[in-house]
Formats: C-alpha cells, sequence, structure tokens
C-alpha cells in the first residue's frame, strides 16, 4: 500500500480516519477478549469453585480439601473464598497443599478416613 504525503489540508480528513481506526479496534479487543482471558484475580465461593474445577467435585469434597490444607484458599468471617490464580496455579502443579500450612499426602488422607464397617 503505497503512502501518500499528507498536506495541512488533509489532517482533518486522516484525523477523522485514525479515531474510526482505534474505535474500530477498542471494539475488537473489548468483543475478543470477554469470555477468553478471565480475570485471574477474581475471587470464588465454594459453589464457584465447584463449578470451575475440571471434577466438579462437592461442597463436602471441597471442604474436606480445606481442613487437610490439600487446596489453597482464604477464610473471611464464615465463608471460604479462593483465588482463581491460585487454583489455576494448585492445578497446573498438581499440588497437594496450601500455603496455610502443611498436608496430608493423599494415600495417607485415604487410609485416615475409611469408613470402618461393621
Amino acid at each position: 500500500m503505497q503512502e501518500k504525503n499528507l498536506t495541512y489540508n488533509d489532517l482533518p480528513e486522516a484525523l477523522s480516519q485514525v479515531r474510526k481506526d482505534i474505535s474500530f479496534i477498542k471494539q475488537f479487543l473489548i468483543e475478543n477478549r470477554l469470555g477468553q482471558h478471565p480475570d485471574l484475580n477474581s475471587w470464588m465461593n465454594i459453589s464457584e469453585l465447584c463449578n470451575y474445577l475440571p471434577d466438579k467435585p462437592t461442597k463436602n469434597t471441597i471442604y474436606s480439601w480445606v481442613q487437610n490444607r490439600i487446596i489453597p484458599f482464604h477464610k473471611g468471617p464464615k465463608i471460604l473464598y479462593f483465588l482463581k490464580s491460585e487454583i489455576d496455579a494448585w492445578m497446573k502443579e498438581g499440588r497437594k497443599n496450601s500455603s496455610i500450612g502443611p498436608s496430608i499426602p493423599p494415600e495417607n488422607h485415604l487410609k485416615t478416613n475409611k469408613k470402618i464397617k461393621k
């Protein structure tokens, strides 16, 4: 594409075209960014976490993971919060502990929580 030399008289039209192009680019970025790159610093409650995790665990499973410090969490007044970026990192690393405290290895967790059949 060949560029023409702009004159002073061409500036209003050129500026108008630049503004249209910028507006188009901004709109394109907004439309294509939504839903594809969710906010990594967003907070989830336990229900949202259950739906977010690939295996869709139950709330009781999540509570068990929290109790045994298996999953990263933050505790608010009477409610648990989970930071999406920490959950993503935990899933990628296959991490079995929280930064809050020590973890029980999964094999020991299963051994200690077996129900005794009568």
